[in-house]
């Protein structure tokens, strides 16, 4: 493979994992394979490389009032000390990107961009920003990020670290130390499971040290737990199995949140902001299409780009994204269908290169809550928002 941009992880991972090209980063696909690694975050607890993500810090009087612009949800509630999921749209309601928002102090936040999108986004808040004497600053390169995953992740960072990690909650964020080392720790993920994303601070590809010897301790203070390091692969079949969309393939530009099902994400009550207009006449009138969670009901791995047929055989839809579950032992997926064949409990057909398969439409998340994800039984008390 030709040599893509490295994170500041990219030592210990040219040494162990199967790489792979993904954003114009090297990333590893795998390290023992994707469905150990799947199984652990299911089932214990593992470690991902998220530096390829953007993180970009907007700061200044002006700073709530430019990310309300810009944002779709009301970022004026947002208390220090929490994050929020979010969405910038352009003027036809489409999804310029899906972020993470993190309120670091009273004029200062921290926004996590998907890593293909961190040319655009910067240009994008950059357009919009002049107005509101905001600052606008890339840190992707001078700050690593990973996430632990899994049931076991408290216990696992506990090892590590004298911050109140059970007083922390969903989508709460405190600064610590994590053997030794300077983190803002958040807890929150991308796997549908319990777990932290870590934030080290003054670490850059260049000048990698720091974010190593976090990385390093985690799997050694981890290794009495099941941990096991994870790639690109395990994470793109657990956030599946959780029910939550990826940029560029489940949601673009052409997409609105109400047709990718986040309207949740949207505050139409708060005053003018990006799309607002576009957004507002379409959950008046509905949209037109709607994303759904397909489980196969026969064998066979839905792909994206795979037509969705109605009953009659007709063409309705397509997968945007689509796996086997290590979990569930079945193919699960995603695809556009008209709004009342992407109601649960809804039966169509996945055109699998020359046969179709039975599907049936689900709610999301495809596991049983009360078995896996944050929300299990018992695992997740006092946690939630």
């Amino acid at each position: 493979m030709g040599r893509g941009r490295r994170t500041q992880l990219f030592p210990f991972h040219a040494q162990r994992a199967k790489l792979v090209e993904f954003a114009g980063f090297d990333m590893p696909l795998w390290y023992e394979g994707i469905i150990p690694e799947h199984r652990a975050v299911r089932e214990a607890v593992g470690l991902f490389d998220v530096s390829h993500m953007g993180r970009i810090l907007v700061e200044g009087p002006g700073a709530e009032a430019f990310l309300n612009y810009v944002l779709t949800s009301d970022i004026s509630g947002l208390e220090m000390g929490r994050s929020r999921y979010s969405l910038m749209c352009n003027e036809r309601g489409g999804i310029v990107d899906d972020v993470v928002v993190l309120r670091t102090a009273e004029d200062a936040f921290l926004l996590v961009v998907n890593a293909a999108n961190r040319a655009k986004d910067m240009a994008w808040l950059r357009q919009h920003g002049t107005p509101y004497g905001v600052r606008i600053t890339d840190l992707s390169d001078q700050v690593a990020m990973m996430a632990l995953q899994g049931p076991r992740a408290e216990a696992v960072l506990a090892e590590l670290t004298d911050a109140d990690l059970k007083g922390l909650r969903w989508h709460s964020f405190t600064d610590a130390e994590v053997a030794g080392v300077r983190t803002l720790v958040a807890r929150m993920g991308y796997t549908g499971e319990d777990g932290f994303e870590l934030y080290v601070w003054g670490a850059t590809p260049e000048e990698p040290e720091k974010a190593l010897s976090v990385w390093e301790a985690l799997l050694e203070a981890g290794s009495a737990f099941g941990i096991k390091p994870c790639g690109l692969g395990a994470r793109d079949t657990l956030r599946l199995e959780a029910g939550y969309r990826l940029y560029g393939q489940d949601m673009d530009e052409q997409t609105t949140p109400y047709e990718a099902g986040l309207e949740f994400a949207v505050d139409l009550a708060k005053e003018d902001f990006l799309g607002k207009a576009a957004l507002a006449e379409q959950a008046e009138r509905g949209p037109g299409r709607k994303l759904a969670c397909l489980r196969l009901l026969e064998r066979g791995v839905p792909r994206a780009g795979f037509p969705v047929l109605d009953a009659g055989g007709r063409e309705v839809g397509y997968i945007t994204s689509g796996t086997f579950s290590p979990l569930l032992k079945c193919g699960i997926a995603m695809a556009y269908l008209p709004p009342e064949l992407a109601k649960p409990g809804a039966e169509v057909l996945v055109a699998i290169r020359k046969r179709r398969a039975r599907a049936l439409v689900v709610e999301p998340p495809f596991y049983d809550p009360e078995k896996y994800g944050r929300k299990r039984t018992g695992k997740a008390s006092g946690r939630e928002v």
